[in-house]
């Protein structure tokens, strides 16, 4: 007898069927039919709605603001949302991981108190030699990331031209890629010293001082060192298309390059939004004006990654600063990421449930090199699911599950809502409270999967 069956229309990687039943024991997927469904401990079936893959969120921040112990509000209301898998950044407070010792500092933490499952990327301090690499990829990390502009000089600096190289060089031999948060330091601080100087503020002033020739600019050579390198170099979050055109035409010659896109670039404009939100939508690279259409013929084109959320931990005192220039960079993601790009392919008329389990569920599973257990309604994987109901919902992050209570999308109409979460067979989200415990979640090494498959 199976643990769990779940019965309704279901998006698996072949597509989208009706009446499927998927049997799950000791928290994988090992039956999937049509029909009548068997008999198993635990039966639930969708009605009015859609069976997902648990989401995997390429990109989050847990441990920016809180430490360590953040891992727990995040996790939860990542599971509220229809997470499954996050796969967090490495810039911690106080410390980033760049070493096994911190590795295994936040291993433990995730096992102690995550209610989702985690990934890690990992990071290089300025000067610090590549013999942690080595040890760090042992110990699971699924990527490592940089940056080219400096946010803090100990949690989030700016590695130099010659260490990049350094790195890339170390990871070539490896399937593990090296992301870069790109933008050009020099430019953006002459930029914006400028626009202080002239008395500008505002949503458009901060786009505006923070061009995308700053962007493109540092996105350039980055992709360039990687190249002389051999190496995999990823884009975080591109806001142009000109910026996948760029990383398409260095994977057309044969390099290994991705780029990968935040969902609110494909929400928000600063000439539209930036009135009524302010720093509440403040993001870097920032969002640009005018840029979502070509950012979605980008999406049908095949040239972006996948879609994540970018997910910020700061509390909302960070954003009330007199000056644009002054407020912290960063928003709330993980409870709104499915029901945002759900809703956004949906309102352009795209097959929005087969698009979203392509773009938030297998690609960045197979990216991170954790697929086919992430990622997929199939036999052998995890039995992570987010039911959708096909139900609109008014985004209120007052009623949020994390510990932040703010939002930009407050307001916002989604058109579906996050019914039920499961994690490996466990009901963690019933659609009202997330009623798995701390430390149902666990630690996801990177396995096999490959991005470059051969």
């Amino acid at each position: 007898m199976f643990d769990l069956v779940v019965q309704g229309t279901a998006v698996l990687p072949e597509g989208v069927r009706d009446n499927v039943w998927i049997g799950v024991k000791n928290g994988k997927i090992t039956a999937i039919g049509e029909g009548d469904a068997p008999d198993a401990k635990e039966q639930h079936k969708v009605t009015n709605g859609l069976i997902l893959p648990g989401v995997v969120d390429g990109q989050t921040h847990a441990c920016s603001y809180g430490g360590l112990p953040g891992i727990e509000s995040t996790t939860r209301s990542a599971i509220a949302g229809g997470v499954t898998t996050l796969v967090d950044m490495p810039y911690d407070n106080p410390d980033p991981l760049n070493t096994k010792a911190r590795l295994d500092d936040k291993v433990r933490v995730i096992e102690d108190v995550a209610h989702a499952d985690m990934a890690l990327y990992a990071t290089v301090a300025p000067g610090q030699d590549v013999s942690e690499i080595g040890a760090l990829i042992e110990g699971g990390v699924v990527a490592f990331k940089i940056s080219t502009f400096e946010s803090n000089p100990t949690r989030f600096p700016r590695i130099q031209t010659p260490q990049i190289l350094e790195i890339f060089e170390a990871l070539a031999p490896t399937d593990i890629p090296l992301g870069v948060h790109n933008e050009d330091q020099d430019m953006v601080h002459a930029y914006m010293a400028k626009a202080k100087a002239e008395g500008k503020n505002g949503l458009v002033a901060h786009s505006e001082s923070r061009p995308a020739s700053a962007e493109m600019s540092a996105t350039a050579q980055f992709l360039e060192l990687g190249a002389a390198a051999h190496a995999h170099a990823h884009i975080v979050h591109l806001t142009t298309a000109r910026g996948f055109q760029l990383v398409d035409n260095y994977a057309f010659d044969g390099y290994r390059a991705t780029g990968e896109l935040c969902v609110h670039y494909l929400w928000f404009d600063p000439e539209i939004d930036g009135e009524e939100l302010g720093a509440k939508m403040k993001v870097n690279p920032p969002i640009r004006p005018g840029e979502i259409d070509a950012l979605w013929e980008e999406i049908l084109a095949g040239r972006v990654g996948f879609i994540s959320s970018d997910h910020s931990s700061w509390p909302i005192d960070n954003k009330f600063t007199p000056s644009i220039f002054d407020a912290g960079a960063g928003i709330p993601g993980l409870e709104t990421l499915l029901p945002c790009f759900y809703t956004a392919a949906e309102q352009r008329g795209l097959e929005a449930a087969s698009l979203t389990a392509e773009m938030l569920c297998e690609r960045p599973a197979r990216f991170f090199g954790i697929w086919p257990q992430k990622g997929g309604i199939q036999l052998g994987a995890d039995a992570d699911f987010a039911i959708l109901k096909n139900e609109p919902q008014i985004w209120d992050s007052a009623k949020a599950h994390d510990d932040l209570k703010w939002s930009p999308f407050d307001s916002r109409t989604f058109s579906v809502t996050v019914d039920r979460t499961y994690l490996r067979g466990q009901l963690a989200w019933d659609g009202e409270k997330v009623c798995n415990a701390a430390g149902d979640g666990g630690y996801v090494r990177r396995g096999d999967s490959n991005w470059f498959e051969d």
